[in-house]
């Protein structure tokens, strides 16, 4: 028999191929990568790049505190040496802190000037000459001017009126009297006090009140005349005024007249 010969390849099979190492990644790959880390950054750039934010408002009308410095006046205040030691600021201060520079002296120098003294033996004459030479008239010394003399013209007006009054004060002063009042006219030998009557009107004008105030003056109150008050009571009852949207209070003043008495019995001769 024929010995076929054995390749060594074939005993042992096929070759595998052989493991490549040390090569990169391929072209694509690095592309691929390239192409992320750029949109990666863009969209970093994007995410965080500048904005535009709104504008804040201004503040007005906010309180402010302002340090005041050294030459404020109102600090000065709190030294409680103000008044006592002399200060830099004070009105004294332009005179005792500046101290006098001399003029510097001249470099020709003179003697200083010897005034003549006055001849002191004829101190006078030249007055006393003048007083015997001349004569002057002796001043006036009422300096007080006359006085004018004038006519002083005074006013007749009866002692006693010549009839009775009615006077209204107070806010009802501004309400027209609607009535007509009769004043009588009281025989007494002395004065009557004026009789004082408050009243309280309403808005239709009827006197809804009417007290009697009595005299200002003691005396007066003890010798008071009962008739003329009644009457003066009577009257302001039954007065009226215009109508208004308000009650009025006010006073009545009545001023009465006196007649002097009448004598009943002549005096005997003796």
């Amino acid at each position: 028999m024929n010995a076929v010969p054995i390749e060594p390849q074939e005993l042992i099979g096929p070759n595998p191929r052989p493991e490549r190492r040390g090569e990169g990644w391929s072209r694509t790959r690095w592309l691929t990568l390239i192409a992320l880390v750029f949109a990666a950054q863009v969209g970093f750039i994007f995410a965080l790049g500048e904005r535009h934010f709104k504008p804040p408002r201004a503040v007005a009308n906010v309180p402010m505190l302002i340090l005041a410095d050294d030459s404020d006046e109102l600090l000065g205040l709190d030294d409680p040496t103000l008044f006592a030691l002399p200060h830099a600021n004070d009105f004294a201060s332009a005179i005792w802190m500046r101290t006098p520079v001399p003029p510097p002296p001249s470099f020709r120098w003179s003697e200083s000037p010897q005034w003549l003294l006055p001849a002191t033996g004829n101190f006078g004459e030249v007055f006393t000459g003048f007083m015997k030479t001349n004569k002057f008239v002796r001043p006036s010394l009422d300096f007080k001017p006359p006085a004018k003399v004038s006519e002083m013209v005074l006013p007749l007006s009866p002692v006693v009126a010549e009839n009775s009054t009615l006077q209204i004060e107070g806010d009802l002063a501004q309400r027209k009297l609607l009535t007509s009042v009769n004043l009588p006219s009281w025989p007494c030998a002395d004065l009557i006090a004026p009789s004082k009557v408050q009243v309280l009107v309403d808005e239709a004008g009827d006197v809804v009140s009417a007290v009697l105030f009595p005299s200002d003056n003691g005396v007066e109150t003890a010798a008071q005349y009962d008739p003329a008050d009644q009457r003066a009571l009577e009257l302001a009852r039954a007065a009226r005024f215009a109508p208004a949207s308000h009650l009025a209070v006010g006073q009545m003043i009545f001023n009465w007249r006196i007649m002097p008495l009448t004598a009943t019995n002549a005096p005997s001769n003796p």
